[in-house]
């Protein structure tokens, strides 16, 4: 049950996201797009409630449990963004918005976006770490907690995985070539400042 609710939210995310954009810039009808935009979170809290009713109700707590909060973490850190990075599309596209920009490429610039990237992927980690922990207090002593401690050491390797590849853009930054533009602090994809704060490069998760 708890894999086809997962199924089933990621597939109402991308319905609601595509619903919302329409009235919003196609139908010209903001204030119903808005509030299709805003019925997003809800669906995590339905994921949430059912996993929790799954474990009261008597269930060994396994990886799909464990997957359930990874799912609801990843939208808490990243679903903001691809709203965004969708929205400023679509905005260019339908309503005469700016074109997106592309996400610097070199030097100081493209190593503040990769940590912005990768303070994303941490929140959404941390969001999943955190309620694995709660389910695992939950189940007690008694229960088995070995596939929930799974998801979290998986979480940490995420966070490790972005902080290396930030790291190494600072430490380590791409300088332009020769003659080529300068790089400034643009936005990509995925960014909070209006939408565009990530890229070809690294755009968030699933594109959440």
């Amino acid at each position: 049950m708890i894999v086809g609710l997962i199924i089933a939210c990621e597939v109402a995310f991308w319905v609601l996201l595509a619903a919302g954009l329409a009235f919003r810039y196609v139908f010209r009808m903001p204030r119903l797009g808005l509030a299709l935009l805003l019925c997003e979170p809800l669906l995590e809290v339905v994921l949430f409630a059912a996993t929790a009713i799954d474990l009261k109700n008597g269930a060994e707590p396994d990886w799909r449990h464990g997957l359930a909060a990874v799912y609801i973490g990843f939208t808490v850190g990243l679903g903001h963004s691809t709203v965004a990075w969708a929205d400023a599309r679509v905005a260019h596209r339908f309503a005469g918005g700016p074109p997106p920009v592309r996400p610097p490429k070199y030097g100081r610039a493209r190593a503040l976006h990769e940590w912005k990237v990768a303070g994303r992927w941490t929140l959404a980690a941390l969001v999943a770490v955190a309620l694995l922990q709660a389910a695992v207090l939950y189940v007690g002593d008694d229960g088995e907690t070995d596939s929930l401690r799974a998801w979290q050491l998986r979480m940490l390797w995420v966070i490790g995985v972005n902080v290396v590849i930030a790291a190494s853009y600072t430490l380590f930054p791409k300088a332009a070539p020769d003659g080529g533009p300068k790089a400034g602090p643009k936005r990509g994809p995925g960014g909070t400042d209006g939408g565009s704060d990530g890229g070809p490069e690294r755009e968030p998760a699933k594109m959440r």
